[in-house]
């Protein structure tokens, strides 16, 4: 394939010189052996350069479709190419879920875990750490297995920015399926969640409060199972009308609301999988803020309230349980994201990117991987205990840094260099 090609947004251009959408397997590894350069590139939901590259792309969603389930171990295996939107409904039918989903189930599988993708909830974490193994081509073309019970490094693998090789399919931990009810609880004091973080992110399975910051109110989203009890925060303050966590946006692009139970997949994600969003006029900023300091982050996002809002379609604060994983950015900690949806423009946006993160980033602050920032590499880079780890790992398993990048290198091969708002 020839041409230029962008991001979901728009708002990135890719600088490859060749992207390339193989058919087999065989035809994948044949082509990562005789490239020098090569990056995978799932759905283009990404804000920041982390797929991007000057060597060549390859784009996974035209290998076999694949989804093996097994009963008896309670997972199922995909091709690196497959979206949640296609797994969610076979998992279901078959009487299986998966624990959590993003806000948007049209994004792959691949590229979820690879940039530490996450849904809502407190006892959920990221969606990477559902990963119990994963089969990737490695520089010589070669095919390479790697599994959490086996491989004693498996926790640096998994969230690894796609550095250590293409990945062709990944094993998803699973359980049985389940309902879920939502419910909108509109015109809640931010002052009330700051207060009491635990009651609201703990009344229901999974949480998520969207507002402008400036205002002083935003909207409860609480995704209930019904399979669980709750604490019954929130109760008679449901919405009497569906609603979109854009104000003024009409609400049926929205996943059911107002209490009516059904399937998990249909209810966790913001969006219904049916319904397919075009290109979006948005650029996105997240922070993973430890648990422990969202207090303070509430109060220093409300004192930027009048200079987010002008700029601002909504923002989003969620939690996230603490996994493992040495790129996770919720490793060892639980966390609480605050995620924003700017409008389209850049220049607008940079200055007021860059007064959130002078505010979060003492509080331990780590920035998406995905999305924009204007924190130096070496700062973001510090945030990761296990940095050199990976580090070792990645010419461990790429020695040549066939699958190297600019955005990787910034961070685990030249600390000096700063990584600034990737275009």
């Amino acid at each position: 394939m020839t041409g230029t090609l962008s991001n979901w947004a728009n708002s990135l251009t890719y600088g490859a010189r060749r992207v390339h959408r193989p058919r087999t397997v065989d035809a994948l590894r044949a082509l990562v052996a005789g490239t020098d350069r090569i990056r995978a590139l799932g759905t283009r939901h990404s804000f920041s350069g982390v797929a991007d590259t000057t060597g060549d792309l390859v784009r996974l969603d035209g290998l076999p479709e694949s989804m093996e389930l097994d009963p008896q171990a309670g997972t199922v295996t995909v091709a690196a190419g497959t979206r949640y939107a296609e797994l969610a409904p076979y998992l279901h039918r078959a009487g299986w879920a998966l624990g959590n989903m993003a806000s948007l189930p049209h994004i792959s599988v691949a590229g979820s875990v690879a940039t530490g993708t996450h849904g809502s909830g407190d006892s959920q974490r990221c969606l990477a750490a559902a990963v119990s193994a994963l089969e990737l081509v490695g520089p010589q073309g070669d095919l390479v297995e790697l599994r959490r019970d086996t491989h004693p490094e498996f926790a640096g693998a998994v969230v690894a920015l796609g550095a250590l090789g293409v990945v062709t399919r990944l094993t998803l931990d699973l359980e049985p399926a389940y309902q879920v009810a939502q419910t909108v609880c509109p015109d809640v004091p931010l002052d009330e969640v700051a207060a009491d973080l635990d009651a609201v992110f703990g009344a229901a399975y999974s949480v998520s409060l969207f507002t402008d910051w400036r205002s002083g109110h935003g909207s409860v989203w609480l995704k209930r199972r019904t399979d669980r009890p709750d604490s019954g925060w929130g109760r008679g303050r449901g919405a009497a009308a569906p609603m979109h966590p854009v104000p003024g946006v009409d609400p049926g692009s929205s996943t059911e609301q107002l209490g009516v139970p059904g399937p998990w997949y249909q209810r966790l994600p913001h969006f219904p999988p049916e319904l397919t969003p075009g290109a979006g006029e948005e650029l996105q900023s997240e922070y993973f803020v430890p648990r422990s300091r969202a207090a303070a982050a509430f109060a220093a996002l409300r004192a930027l309230g009048d200079r987010i809002a002008p700029v601002l379609h909504i923002a989003e604060v969620r939690t996230v349980r603490g996994d493992d994983l040495w790129l996770s950015s919720a490793y060892g900690r639980d966390t609480v994201t605050f995620h924003f949806t700017w409008l389209k423009d850049l220049p607008a946006v940079r200055p007021v990117i860059a007064a959130v993160e002078e505010q979060l980033m003492p509080l331990g602050a780590r920035p998406h991987w995905a999305k924009l920032t204007e924190t130096p590499a070496e700062r973001i880079t510090a945030g990761y205990p296990r940095a050199a780890d990976f580090v070792r790992l990645a010419e461990q398993h790429d020695p040549d840094g066939k699958f190297r990048s600019a955005f990787t290198d910034q961070f685990f091969t030249n600390p000096q260099k700063t990584m600034g708002v990737m275009r």
